[in-house]
């Protein structure tokens, strides 16, 4: 069973050189050394990710935390086989951070936190594409964050909704970009930015369920899903 096990692992291996589309993108191979400890690491999240195929029997239903265990060791192994494929001349070797840099340039992105920044822009975002919303976008909202704000209060918070408002209108002019995206957590503030975004500028929204779990490759993914 494993001798079997492991040479569909290894079919999955061959298709993975191919785009979403299937359009092979491979060049001739040249000289070079296999980087075994990247293929034992490709397979051994193969092979795991297969497990999922026999714990779901007979629907292969997958909870949304079974999902994202599967996704993530193909995510993995994806990463080793490019690395590989690249190391023969197959491919070329295109960072995560250099896909996030040219997927995310038709994007403003509006994200809840100064700290969700930073790691967008670790992640290859141009910083001059992202905006910190701190606040929602229509200061009624405010009432849903904080039940108990006074009313005097909600007046620095219009003047904070203002210029979040005139920074995203500024980029947009500057940049010349049309498109926003929401990219925030699953939580209240997160979900009332999106929903004011997409009522205000026909955004688009994604929401983590724990922000910090989002790499590159995986926001690699959520863009490319995006131009579909």
């Amino acid at each position: 069973m494993d001798n079997i096990r492991t040479k569909q692992a290894e079919n999955l291996i061959k298709l993975a050189g191919k785009t979403s589309q299937g359009t092979e993108i491979l060049k001739d191979a040249k000289k070079g050394f296999i980087d075994v400890k990247a293929y034992e690491r490709a397979l051994k999240d193969l092979i795991a990710a297969e497990d999922f195929i026999y714990t779901s029997l007979p629907s292969h239903g997958l909870s949304a935390r079974e999902a994202g265990d599967f996704t993530n060791k193909l995510l993995d192994a994806r990463e080793n086989i490019h690395s590989m494929l690249a190391d023969f001349g197959v491919m070329e070797k295109i960072s995560s951070q250099n896909q996030v840099h040219e997927l995310s340039k038709k994007w403003i992105i509006l994200t809840t936190k100064s700290n969700y920044k930073k790691m967008l822009m670790k992640m290859g975002v141009n910083v001059q594409q992202i905006v910190v919303a701190g606040v929602p976008l229509k200061v009624e909202d405010m009432k849903q964050l904080n039940p108990k704000i006074p009313d005097a209060a909600l007046k620095s918070i219009d003047k904070k909704i203002t210029h979040v408002k005139n920074d995203i209108s500024r980029k947009m002019e500057k940049l010349k970009l049309k498109n926003i995206l929401v990219i925030a957590e699953s939580d209240l503030n997160g979900d009332i930015l999106g929903k004011n975004a997409s009522e205000l500028y026909g955004a688009r929204v994604v929401l983590e369920g724990n922000l910090k779990d989002l790499n590159d490759s995986k926001l690699v993914d959520i863009l490319l899903e995006l131009e579909n």
